[in-house]
């Protein structure tokens, strides 16, 4: 060991210096794409949809706000030239504004406009207000219910980048700062990636900074010596240094868990260090020499270490089975950090830990006979009160199935958005005032050689637009019906009843003559270059993934009863939908994965221990918490979406490896021919001291994430501290009571 110390420390060195030169290559991203599930059937039509026509994804709304009224002149002409203004920015293509809008009208000579508001003449303002709050194009798109807003649209690239949108973010609050509007709100992708990328980056940097002071704090209680407190500092910095600068090495993207990184490492790599220095400690006190205490430390301490840190990377390698990008990916990402946290402990602080008396790295204090008080005291528990501990363990069991039972997958977009943001404000503004933010589409396909523009499907696709009005939480439905609507209306003195279909074909006929001319209405808007396919696009509000089914399957068994599919097919599409299929996908991967997980830790047990009882007795008490977990999710009405789904890969692959620990620590003890009661007191004393250790800081490490302004995270450190809690007791009282029944 001696010989290869100085080498190892100078090798993480210089990893060192590489990995701070890959941190400021690390670059964060999110995009609601991120969550398209991989390989699905709705999301490769979806793609071919779009490929049609545009996305339902490439908007930017602005909300600019006055009380009582917007139909003021001063207001409505700086609207009006911010509209004009906001043209010339990055990444808009057009914008489009009521104050820029005009009403087509008949006359007896031409089809001409007049405008919707008459900026010029306040005196009109009056009659434009009565005319456009009646109107359902403007009402909830172009302006809000009370009129009190209004409503530029900007229309944006599809599937827009992030340094696309950062760059047209900051042109346009450059923009705002020359008007003096008394409020403003943003709505849309752009917006939405923006400032969810900067809360990453500040959730990756406040977590990193919470859970470090936390473990100093620890550091300090446990060993109270400088050097002591160092070492296992410096191997916890330097193990999340290493991770952070491999990803930006590999070019890994972080995404919208990327929160969750500095956390996990902080806290795997705590663990593994409290053990190692635990055992070499106890080893020093024996009276053994530095270079035979890290032999012994190695040889019992690290083979149990890397079969924990094995199985933790195994739980997040399952993550893989899942169909959604991020998940994939943190899942990989975790993997990796798990084993560059243990190569950093078992190398790089064992070979410092070798330079070290046990008076440098611990002062021995009245703490040390305050954990044994508390281990011996749980192993009398044990003994005595077995008849307990089981009706105990059943009931838990029984209130864990009630609460599985009342698990949700009804996801709702404001559920992720950060506590006490803008845009979390500016969200739950257009979801109050206007027309809310999750698409919805119908994709209509024409049978045989029928054109979407034929009467006969144009009264087909109006049936479905006044049907799926009804639902309250259905707004700004729009079609090609709304053009020969629009000229109905024209021909009817802009009557707001006149907006419906011509009465008959004839008439219906004459206003396709005047269609036609409108620019760009055939392109790639609502009706194909080839006129065989036509798109029905609304906006729901965020009522949720589950509600949101229910809501499509009546309106899929609607359009087969009453809509002739023999003219035309119906297909429900759009981002919002493909979306909201995770939560199917969720359940699925989450079984299938965690299901894989079991079986691999089962197979790496069977070899640890080579014995089917020692199996049962390693498994049992790592199901309950996963249990535990479930509940709690049902219990507090948690929704089980993409980013709360990781809880359990992290709870399993934690979670076992204080029974790791505890049975490695059993078996050795058994070898020496200690009976059972023997074996299983000597290993509270000698591993109980650490497996509560390393369960205190796993438990306030992942509850600095309340500290955090994303729901997820709250959600998730709140879930993985409190099952984790569980998992220590399940530990020190079942495992006890399945040796003592079943080794033998």
């Amino acid at each position: 060991m001696r010989r290869y110390r100085l080498p190892v420390i100078i090798f993480f060195a210089l990893y060192a210096a590489l990995a701070v030169f890959g941190c400021f290559r690390l670059n964060f991203t999110f995009d609601f794409q991120q969550f398209f599930p991989r390989g699905d059937e709705d999301l490769d039509f979806f793609l071919e949809f779009i490929d049609e026509f545009e996305g339902d994804d490439n908007f930017l709304l602005v909300a600019l706000e006055r009380e009582p009224t917007v139909f003021d002149s001063t207001f409505l002409n700086q609207a009006h030239a911010f509209s004009l203004a906001v043209r010339d920015l990055p990444e808009v293509e057009n914008a489009q504004s009521l104050t820029s809008f005009g009403y087509p009208i008949k006359t007896p000579f031409a089809v001409t406009t007049i405008p919707a508001i008459h900026l010029s003449d306040p005196t009109r303002y009056a009659a434009d207000s009565a005319r456009i709050m009646a109107d359902e194009r403007f009402v909830g798109n172009l302006i809000n219910r009370r009129g009190t807003a209004l409503v530029t649209v900007l229309k944006t690239p599809s599937l827009i980048n992030l340094d696309q949108s950062r760059a047209l973010m900051r042109g346009l609050d450059s923009l705002m700062a020359t008007y003096n509007f008394p409020d403003h709100h943003y709505l849309g992708p752009a917006y939405f990636q923006k400032e969810l990328v900067d809360v990453q980056i500040r959730e990756v940097a406040v977590s990193a900074l919470v859970s470090g002071l936390l473990v100093t704090l620890v550091m300090f209680f446990l060993f109270r010596r400088p050097l002591g407190i160092a070492v296992s500092l410096v191997s916890i910095a330097l193990g999340l240094l290493l991770f952070m600068g491999t990803l930006g090495l590999l070019g890994r993207e972080l995404n919208a868990i990327a929160a969750l990184y500095p956390v996990l490492m902080i806290i795997v790599g705590t663990s593994d260090v409290i053990h190692i220095m635990s055992k070499y400690i106890d080893e020093l006190r024996k009276g053994q020499p530095k270079e035979a205490a890290i032999r012994t430390t190695i040889k019992e301490i690290g083979l149990a270490t890397l079969l924990t840190s094995i199985t933790t990377a195994v739980g997040f390698a399952t993550l893989l089975t899942s169909r959604i990008d991020p998940i994939r990916d943190f899942g990989i990402n975790a993997a990796l950090g798990v084993m560059i946290a243990f190569t950093t402990v078992i190398l790089f602080t064992t070979s410092l830990l070798s330079y070290l008396s046990v008076d440098q790295i611990v002062k021995i204090g009245r703490q040390q006979a305050f954990w044994d008080r508390i281990l011996e005291r749980t192993y009398r528990f044990t003994q005595e009160r077995g008849g307990t501990i089981k009706i105990g363990a059943v009931i838990v069991v029984i209130l864990c199935g009630v609460g599985i039972s009342l698990i949700t997958t009804n996801y709702r977009i404001e559920s992720n958005l950060p506590i006490g943001r803008k845009v979390t404000e500016d969200f739950q503004f257009f979801e109050r005032e206007l027309s809310g933010f999750r698409p919805f589409e119908l994709a209509v396909t024409t049978r045989d050689s029928s054109q979407a523009t034929d009467f006969g499907v144009l009264q087909e696709i109006a049936k479905i637009e006044d049907y799926v009005k009804e639902y309250p939480f259905v707004q700004s439905t729009a079609s090609i019906t709304a053009v020969y609507r629009s000229i109905n209306q024209a021909f009817n003195n802009n009557r707001p009843d006149a907006y419906v279909l011509p009465a008959d074909e004839r008439r219906y006929l004459q206003y396709r003559n005047l269609a036609e001319r409108i620019p760009d209405v055939n392109l790639n808007l609502l009706v194909s270059r080839d006129g065989q396919k036509a798109r029905i696009t609304s906006r729901l509000d965020d009522i949720g993934a589950d509600s949101i089914k229910v809501f499509l399957k009546n309106t899929t068994d609607w359009i087969n009863a009453n809509v002739d599919t023999s003219l035309v097919e119906i297909r429900s599409t759009g981002t919002g939908l493909i979306v909201d299929k995770n939560a199917e996908y969720i359940r699925h991967s989450l079984l299938q994965g965690l299901g894989l997980a079991i079986f691999i830790v089962c197979g790496l047990m069977a070899l640890l221990f080579q014995n089917w009882r020692m199996l049962i007795v390693s498994l049992i008490p790592n199901l309950l918490p996963l249990l535990i977990a479930g509940a709690m999710l049902g219990y507090l009405g948690i929704e089980l979406e993409a980013g709360v789904s990781i809880v359990f890969a992290v709870i399993f692959g934690i979670a076992v490896d204080d029974t790791i620990h505890f049975l490695s620590k059993y078996k050795l003890a058994r070898r020496r021919g200690l009976p059972v009661q023997e074996a299983i007191h000597l290993t509270f004393r000698e591993t109980g001291k650490a497996i509560m250790l390393t369960s205190v800081v796993l438990f306030f490490g992942f509850l600095v994430m309340l500290f955090s302004v994303s729901p997820p995270s709250v959600t998730i450190g709140l879930l993985i501290s409190l099952t984790l809690a569980s998992a220590l007791i399940s530990d020190l009282l079942l495992i006890p009571l399945l040796l003592r029944w079943l080794d033998r």
